[in-house]
């Protein structure tokens, strides 16, 4: 067989990027692993954990603004060796799906859950003062919320719910399993029991009732109810323009193949950042068939810098290239 005729399955070819997200240990730094050599054939379907699949992704882009500059010696200045300045790489998209960790993302700040409100509240752009908690009984896990009997008539099925703890005047980072905000002073959030359910990623769906619990679609995020954990109705999702707090995540971007090999671009940590030009869009409409529009989140990262374990060197990203079967290595 010729070399000529292998050099076809070389050529990845790809339908459309898909998106995948997982949390960053904030208080360590320590990033999820997309470890090639491990997790590099999963079904793009069903990632492997922690990965949550936020679907796919539009006007993918990369950009690397790290420059290279010479080290110039001799009587007629001449590049002698090179070396890197310093690092800057930025990857910019648009989610084509909308959802509380695709928003959560795109806006970069606290991202928060509009709590059902007792109708007797004075409004808040952020959701006024809530309806009490339910408590999650003992016996709860991250798929079925034991509410008790009588309790759980207050819910229905389709009703979306967050899970989390009181909110106890604690500094630091706040929500289960994710970190979801930080706060430096409980002052700042009105000493409000209800805050880290306001702000959690610890959401799920009724999908089902018993006499006694609630069957969620999907499992919390953040896995079983923390102690003492309520249970609150989400109406909403909103986010705000501003506020001190940065998401931190680990991406991961893969080229869905159509024919050929797969491509990943794995980031061990990506933080918000503004869109370039500064004055892009936020949403883009994308035409579908007049009138109709699909509505775009516009999201634009810095990445940050991650030490591999390996040789000790600074890297910002990883680009693998999963070959095709009998494909040509070169």
């Amino acid at each position: 067989m010729s070399t000529s005729s292998l050099r076809a399955a070389m050529v990845p070819i790809m339908r459309r990027m898909r998106a995948y997200f997982a949390p960053v240990n904030r208080g360590t730094g320590a990033p999820s692993v997309f470890d090639p050599g491990k997790h590099g054939a999963f079904l793009l379907d069903a990632p492997p954990a922690p990965w949550l699949d936020l679907g796919w992704v539009d006007r993918f882009q990369r950009f690397c603004g790290t420059p290279t500059d010479p080290l110039r010696a001799g009587k007629r200045g001449a590049p002698v060796t090179q070396f890197r300045g310093s690092l800057e790489a930025r990857v910019e998209f648009d989610f084509r799906e909308w959802g509380k960790l695709q928003m959560a993302l795109a806006c970069g700040s606290e991202h928060m859950n509009v709590l059902a409100s007792d109708p007797n509240a004075d409004a808040q752009p952020s959701g006024g003062t809530p309806l009490a908690p339910v408590s999650a009984l003992p016996g709860s896990t991250a798929s079925e919320l034991v509410v008790g009997e009588g309790v759980v008539d207050a819910f229905s099925v389709g009703n979306l719910l967050v899970v989390d703890a009181d909110y106890q005047q604690q500094t630091g980072y706040v929500g289960t399993g994710i970190a979801a905000a930080y706060v430096t002073d409980p002052a700042d959030v009105k000493r409000d029991p209800n805050y880290i359910r306001r702000v959690s990623f610890n959401l799920g769906r009724v999908a089902e009732k018993t006499a006694t619990s609630l069957l969620l679609a999907q499992p919390l995020l953040g896995g079983a109810p923390p102690a003492g954990a309520g249970v609150q109705k989400v109406a909403a999702f909103v986010d705000r323009e501003g506020g001190s707090f940065f998401q931190e995540w680990s991406a991961l971007f893969v080229a869905e193949e159509e024919s050929g090999g797969r491509v990943c671009f794995y980031y061990p940590r990506l933080s918000p950042t503004t869109p370039q030009p500064s004055e892009s869009p936020r949403e883009d409409a994308v035409e579908i068939a007049k009138p109709l529009a699909s509505l775009a989140l516009r999201a634009s990262f810095l990445a940050m810098p991650h030490t591999d374990e390996n040789d000790g060197q600074t890297a910002v990203c990883y680009r693998s290239y999963f070959p095709a079967s009998m494909s040509g290595v070169y």
